[in-house]
């Protein structure tokens, strides 16, 4: 799937949650994806929490 099916997809599901549920069900659909996106990047190892919470902490740098 390319970034522009996923963009309009994201966004049509967003625009979805917003018709129906109104500002605070599309905050909270928004949240949720974003959570479950950095899940589903942990899980298939795009993404290493260790790391992230050092640059956070200042023990890491990124360069």
């Amino acid at each position: 799937m390319n970034t522009t099916l996923t963009g309009a997809l994201i966004g049509a599901v967003l625009a979805f949650a917003a018709l129906l549920f109104g500002f605070w069900g599309f905050l909270l659909v928004a949240i949720l994806m974003g959570i479950g996106a950095l899940a589903g990047r942990v899980l298939s190892g795009q993404l290493d929490l260790r790391a992230l919470a050092g640059a956070f902490s200042g023990r890491r740098t990124s360069a």
